[in-house]
């Protein structure tokens, strides 16, 4: 048996917020909104997909938003979603009024937090060449020159 690759992470929100998930997943990280199976409660959340890569045609992540009445937001647990260019992303996060936290610990790669308008954490990273440090310009200095 091996695992093959994360299908999906789910966040919660408040009840009837899920317009905001559309405003936020969509509207600001590019995400495409999936139709839930038959099978699926139709009436609760929304289903959020990248486009399919180029190479295998499947994809990369997916994130399902569900009202949750009792919602209380993950501010610590999050997922980690590699992404192609943090800094552009980083760039459209802080158009939409959207904090980006920079985090360098991480050998091998740059990376940075942020949330979801329900204070949903999220990493974002990039990974880095071997032996190649950060550039300059990184989604920490896009952060200041918000600022």
């Amino acid at each position: 048996m091996s695992f093959v690759r994360l299908h999906h992470s789910a966040f919660a929100h408040p009840v009837g917020a899920e317009d905001a998930a559309r405003a936020f997943y969509v509207g600001v990280l590019g995400l495409v909104e999936v139709p839930k199976p038959a099978t699926m409660d139709r009436t609760r959340g929304a289903w959020f997909r990248s486009e399919p890569d180029a190479v295998g045609g499947v994809s990369g992540i997916e994130i399902h938003a569900i009202p949750d009445p009792a919602f209380a937001p993950n501010a610590e647990s999050h997922p980690a979603i590699l992404v192609d260019d943090l800094d552009g992303l980083a760039e459209r996060l802080l158009a939409n009024g959207i904090v980006v936290e920079p985090d360098d610990r991480f050998p091998g790669h740059r990376r940075f937090h942020a949330h979801d308008p329900f204070g949903n954490r999220l990493e974002f990273l990039e990974e880095l060449g071997p032996g190649a440090l950060p550039p300059e310009t990184s989604a920490s200095t896009a952060q200041e020159a918000a600022l």
